[in-house]
């Protein structure tokens, strides 16, 4: 059994849900036009929002077929980052308790992305 199995079942679980829910509580439509375009992303939002939640399907999907992992682990980064640039920053570190819709869970999803992406670390290359 690959060592990163159980991080990648439980990332695809939380990338799934994050988006699934959207799709049908009109979540994805409500970001795109609520928040994306009133930061200045209009009249493009909702089709960002809905790109940005598509990838997290399909790189759940990725992440549990345990194929194309750096690409899909890249792009997912990417994504997590410019939520905490546009979204969560301004709120401070904690999701909960000492604060709200902070930084900390978008950390930890990077930190487990890389640990799936390298599974043995960084290696520099030297001679």
């Amino acid at each position: 059994m690959n060592g990163t199995l159980l991080l990648r079942i439980a990332t695809a679980i939380i990338l799934l849900t994050h988006s699934v829910f959207g799709i049908f509580n009109n979540g994805i439509n409500d970001f795109g036009n609520l928040y994306l375009n009133q930061i200045g992303f209009a009249p493009f939002g909702v089709f960002l929002a809905w790109s940005i939640k598509l990838s997290h399907i399909v790189a759940a999907i990725l992440l549990l077929l345990n194929k194309y992992v750096k690409p899909a682990g890249f792009v997912t980064i990417f994504i997590l980052i410019m939520g905490i640039v546009l979204v969560h920053f301004q709120e401070g570190w904690f999701v909960v308790g000492g604060g709200r819709n902070g930084v900390e869970y978008n950390f930890l999803l990077i930190c487990v992305l890389l640990a799936i992406m390298y599974p043995n670390g960084l290696k520099l290359n030297s001679k």
